[in-house]
Formats: C-alpha cells, sequence, structure tokens
C-alpha cells in the first residue's frame, strides 16, 4: 500500500510507483551513479531497471563549459536531453538509483532547479524494488521525443563566491554531507590534488544518518531530529554541500522533507572548495 510519506514533489514509495507504472504522464528516471571505480551504472540499466525507465548520465548532462563534476547543465542543455528522453511539459517524473550515493537525490534537484516540480524520488531506491521482488526490465524502451520548457530557478544554486561570503559574515547553516573523516581532514579526497577539511563554519551530516537500514529515507520528525543532533539552527537559511553536488542534494531533499524554507545547494562543492588554495580551510569539528 502506498504510504504516508508519498509525496510526488518530494519521495514517493515502491508501493505507489507500482500502482501508477502504466499511467501515461508518468516517466521514470534511473540516476544510478557511482563514485568508486570499477562499476558501469549505464551498463547495470541495461541489465536490470524498473519498466519504462530512461537512464540519465550524470556525467554527461551537465556543464560542459566547467572542468569540475557533473556541474547542472545549462537550461537549454537540460531541455534538449530531457526532451530526447522522452520527458516533455506536463510530464510527472520518479527518479531512482542502485547507488551507495544515493544519486538520484542530484537528479531531482537538477528538475527541481529547471522549475520543474512535479518530480519524486523513489523511496528506497532500485535496492527496495528488487527485495520486493517487483518487475524489472532489460530490454531498452525508446521514448518518443517531446518539448519540455525550463524555468530556472537560481536561488536554489550557489557559487563559490556566494559560499565564501555566507562562510565569512555567518548568515547562512552550511551543511556537509561528506562523513565524519574527510569532514576533519583525517581523510584524503578521493579526488586526487585537493586539500582536506571543510568550509569555516560549515557543520556535518553526514547522509547516510539520514536513512533507514532499508535504504528509506527516515521520517520528517526523525530527520529534523538529525539535524539538529548535528547543531544546524533550522530558523536560518541553508547551504548544502559535499563532495561534488551529489550528495548535498539528499541534505537537500531532507530539508524540502521537513519544511525548511530557505535553502540551497553548493554546486562545486569541495571539489572547486578544495582545489583553490587561496581559500580558508577548517579541519577538526571546528
Amino acid at each position: 500500500m502506498p504510504t504516508d510519506s508519498d509525496n510526488p514533489t518530494t519521495l514517493v514509495s515502491t508501493a505507489w510507483l507500482a500502482a501508477h507504472l502504466d499511467d501515461p504522464g508518468l516517466r521514470i528516471l534511473d540516476a544510478t551513479w557511482f563514485l568508486e571505480p570499477g562499476r558501469d551504472a549505464q551498463a547495470e540499466y541495461a541489465a536490470c531497471h524498473i519498466p519504462g525507465a530512461q537512464f540519465f548520465d550524470l556525467d554527461r548532462i551537465t556543464d560542459s563549459r566547467s572542468s569540475l563534476p557533473h556541474m547542472a547543465p545549462l537550461p537549454e542543455t537540460f531541455a534538449e536531453q530531457m526532451a530526447a528522453l522522452g520527458i516533455g511539459d506536463g510530464d510527472r517524473v520518479v527518479v531512482y538509483d542502485n547507488s551507495p550515493v544515493r544519486s538520484a537525490a542530484r537528479v531531482w534537484w537538477t528538475f527541481r532547479l529547471m522549475g520543474w516540480s512535479d518530480v519524486a524520488v523513489l523511496d528506497g531506491g532500485m535496492g527496495k524494488w528488487l527485495a520486493e521482488g517487483r518487475a524489472t526490465a532489460s530490454a531498452p524502451t525508446t521514448p518518443t521525443a517531446r518539448t519540455l520548457t525550463p524555468h530556472l530557478r537560481p536561488e536554489l544554486v550557489r557559487d563559490v563566491t556566494q559560499v565564501a561570503a555566507a562562510s565569512k559574515l555567518a548568515t547562512h547553516e552550511i551543511i556537509d554531507a561528506r562523513g565524519e573523516p574527510r569532514f576533519r581532514g583525517e581523510a584524503a579526497e578521493p579526488r586526487a590534488g585537493l586539500r582536506s577539511g571543510h568550509i569555516p563554519g560549515s557543520k556535518n551530516l553526514p547522509f547516510g544518518r539520514l536513512f533507514n537500514a532499508d535504504g528509506t529515507m527516515k521520517s520528517t520528525d526523525d530527520l529534523r531530529a538529525e539535524f539538529t543532533a548535528a547543531g544546524i539552527d533550522l530558523t536560518k537559511p541553508a547551504i548544502t554541500t559535499c563532495g561534488s553536488g551529489v550528495t548535498a542534494a539528499i541534505l537537500f531533499l531532507a530539508l524540502e522533507r521537513i519544511g525548511h524554507m530557505d535553502h540551497s545547494l553548493y554546486d562545486g562543492s569541495w571539489a572547486e572548495w578544495g582545489s583553490f588554495p587561496d581559500l580558508k580551510i577548517a579541519t577538526g569539528d571546528a
């Protein structure tokens, strides 16, 4: 049965998706992306995916002008790529993944950035779908080209200059989704050439704390408790960050779930901040 958490603008259950799988206006995207080498997300999609799903390539649908990983695409690029995947104005979108970094949230955020509200993440992702023995497919699905009209919402994204000002003036809660060793500067970054540490004044809330054991997102009460336990003042505007803007979107989704009214995502995240020697960094818990 559908659950109380079902909200087609944020998060829907596997039961909800199964019940709506044949809806004519529903479009499904597999947004699996792996940080670790050795796994091919597109090959895994080709071998097994939710029926009707198309593959969203986070490393290809991006801003090709930037040297940073998977930066948000230009609106015209996004519109062209989504239309080619069969997604157009008036469609409802559900995004899922089969990744340890819950990459579907990043694609959900990208749709939100482009002014799309009728988009949700599949709660528990492909792992829960498979565990429940639900239908899968391996045959490719040929989409019918559509027309999509983006309406960019620039308030949902922050650049390095804006984050540096927020850090210096303490106007925002800057929330880092990376694990504690990376946040504290005790572990090397997975991307070569980056310093270790965190943005001064930022708070650490590792994204894994927002999920239950079965991969579903925690209840809104438990999400609020996690933010509070991390020392985050939820009355302040927030900027989410991580290694490269992927897991930062999980924090963004969680803030949306609990009704926080003013939050944005630092798209460059530590891949950008950690690469500039003139930007201050902090280590430890400071």
